[in-house]
C-alpha cells in the first residue's frame, strides 16, 4: 500500500512540475547555473593575494627585527625613530593578512598573538619585571604582538627621553626583542606553511562544505569585516556595544597618529579581495565580485563596492588618532560604524545566500 500511494504522489507531482512551466523553471535554472570556476577563484586568491601579502609581512618583520637589533644596541632617538618607521610598516601589511585565518594561521591561533588590543600594560610590565615568559601561553595574547610593540615603543615614558630610558635596563630590551623575534617566528610559519604544503590543498578544496576551504575563506572574509574592521576598530571604542564609549579600546592607541591609517588599509584590503585584486599589482582575477556577476548579481556587486567607498569616505574624515575623534566628536565614529554596517548585510546575507553557504560563526551581537 505504501507503495502504490508513494508512487502515485510521485506521478502527481511530476504532473504538477510539468504545469507549472515556465513558473518553475527560473528557479531551476538559479540552483542549477553556478558553472563557475570556483578552483581559479581560489587560486587568484592564494597565488596572487594571501602569499604576496604573507611574503610583503615576513619581509615587513625582518626588517623590523634589525631595526630593534640596532635600537638594541644603541637606543637613542635616531634608532627609535627608524624602528617606528618599521613598526607601522609592518602593521600596516598586517592589515591585509589578519583575515586570512585559516590553515596553520587558524591552527596556532596566530591573530590571537598579533594583534589583540588593547594591550594588558599590567601584564607587559609584570613580565618585564619578572624577566621570565612565556609569550606564546593564552594569558600572554594581549602582552604580544604589535599592540605590545605600539606600548613599548611610544607608551612606557610620558616622552622620548622617558621612552629611551627604560631602555637603558635590559629587561625591557630583552622583552622588546622577544615580542618582536616571536612575531616574525610565528608569521615564517604559517608562511612557510602556505609554500609548502597548504596552497595545494587550499586550491583545491572548491565544494561547499563547513570544512572545504571555499567555505571557510569566505565565512572568514565577511567575519574579518564585521568584528575585525567594523566592531574592534570602530564600534566597540566608538561605545556601539556599550552604555558608554571606550576610547582607550582603539588600534594603535599609544601612538597617536595611526588609527585611521590603519583601518583604512584594513578597508582596502577587503575591498581588493573581494574585487579580487592581486596584492603586489593592479592586476585582478576571478573573485566575490566575479562569482557574483557569473551568477548574476551584478547589482549585489555594485552596490557592495559602493557601500564601501561611502565607508571609506567616512573613515577619512576622521582624526588619524581615534582617540582624540572619540573624545571630541564620537558622532563622526558612529557615523563610519553605521556606513560600515550597511556592507555587513549586503555580505552576510546576500552575497553567502548568492553562493548558497551557510554562515560558520556565533553572531554575538544580533547583525
Amino acid at each position: 500500500m505504501f507503495t502504490v500511494r508513494k508512487t502515485f504522489l510521485g506521478l502527481l507531482f511530476a504532473a504538477f512540475m510539468i504545469g507549472c512551466g515556465s513558473s518553475s523553471s527560473d528557479d531551476g535554472a538559479s540552483e542549477n547555473t553556478d558553472t563557475f570556476d570556483r578552483g581559479a577563484l581560489l587560486t587568484n586568491m592564494a597565488d596572487n593575494i594571501v602569499i604576496p601579502a604573507f611574503q610583503d609581512l615576513s619581509t615587513k618583520l625582518s626588517t623590523l627585527k634589525s631595526d630593534k637589533e640596532v635600537f638594541i644596541a644603541t637606543p637613542d632617538q635616531t634608532n627609535l625613530d627608524a624602528l617606528r618607521v618599521s613598526w607601522l610598516a609592518a602593521y600596516k601589511t598586517w592589515q591585509h593578512v589578519e583575515m586570512f585565518n585559516i590553515g596553520k594561521a587558524e591552527e596556532i591561533l596566530y591573530y590571537f598573538q598579533m594583534n589583540v588590543y588593547p594591550v594588558s600594560t599590567t601584564d607587559v610590565e609584570a613580565n618585564i619585571a619578572s624577566g621570565s615568559y612565556d609569550l606564546s601561553h593564552v594569558n600572554n595574547n594581549d602582552a604580544v604582538g604589535f599592540p605590545a610593540v605600539d606600548y613599548l615603543l611610544y607608551g612606557i615614558g610620558a616622552d622620548d627621553t622617558a621612552i629611551l630610558g627604560k631602555y637603558a635596563e635590559v629587561n625591557y630590551k630583552n622583552y622588546l626583542s622577544d615580542v618582536i623575534d616571536q612575531m616574525q617566528l610565528l608569521t615564517e610559519s604559517v608562511l612557510n606553511d602556505w609554500t609548502s604544503s597548504y596552497r595545494e590543498t587550499f586550491v583545491s578544496q572548491t565544494g561547499n562544505t563547513s570544512t572545504s576551504a571555499l567555505n571557510k575563506f569566505i565565512n572568514d572574509f565577511v567575519f574579518y569585516y564585521e568584528k575585525g574592521l567594523r566592531a574592534n576598530k570602530i564600534g566597540i571604542p566608538a561605545g556601539n556595544f556599550s552604555t558608554a564609549p571606550l576610547p582607550e579600546k582603539v588600534e594603535g592607541f599609544y601612538g597617536k597618529t595611526f588609527s585611521r591609517e590603519l583601518a583604512l588599509e584594513a578597508l582596502n584590503a577587503v575591498q581588493n579581495l573581494f574585487k579580487g585584486k592581486a596584492y603586489s599589482s593592479s592586476n585582478t582575477g576571478e573573485s566575490f565580485s566575479s562569482y557574483l556577476i557569473d551568477l548574476g548579481r551584478g547589482e549585489l556587486v555594485t552596490l557592495i563596492n559602493s557601500r564601501l567607498d561611502n565607508a571609506r569616505q567616512k573613515l577619512q574624515a576622521l582624526n588619524a588618532d581615534f582617540n582624540s575623534q572619540i573624545n571630541t566628536d564620537n558622532t563622526k565614529m558612529t557615523e563610519a560604524y553605521d556606513a560600515l554596517q550597511l556592507a555587513v548585510v549586503s555580505l552576510k546575507v546576500d552575497m553567502l545566500q548568492a553562493f548558497n553557504i551557510s554562515v560558520d560563526y556565533v553572531d554575538a551581537d544580533g547583525d
